[in-house]
């Protein structure tokens, strides 16, 4: 099962649908924090397990949002596919990033001075 999801094709419907998943009520469009911490460890770690543990400590820490919505949590597989990590010198806080990963980013960089 584990290989047949993390194979690209699969994933890039497995991930949103993970996500979806948790939405446990009708209309609702977010999942909190704890949550999404959990869900990131589950469908994410596998494959970006460095990013997946700095994202659900920052997430964890923060006090800025209370809940995730699916253009964030899809920015989040983005950033795990599109950064380099941890140095992150290809990030560019211009491009369309959710607000979130630009905190977080900018999270990463205070903590580490």
């Amino acid at each position: 099962f584990t290989n047949q999801v993390t194979r690209s094709s699969n994933f890039q419907d497995f991930y949103p649908y993970a996500f979806r998943y948790c939405l446990t009520e009708d209309k609702k469009k977010c999942i909190e924090i704890p949550v999404a911490c959990e869900l990131l460890n589950l469908v994410l770690s596998l494959q970006f397990r460095p990013q997946v543990e700095k994202l659900i400590n920052y997430l964890k820490h923060q006090n800025e949002y209370k809940v995730i919505n699916m253009d964030q949590w899809m920015g989040f597989l983005r950033f795990c596919n599109e950064i380099n990590f941890p140095s992150l010198d290809n990030y560019d806080a211009d491009q369309a990033w959710p607000l979130i990963l630009d905190n977080f980013v900018e999270w990463l960089r205070a903590s580490e001075n």
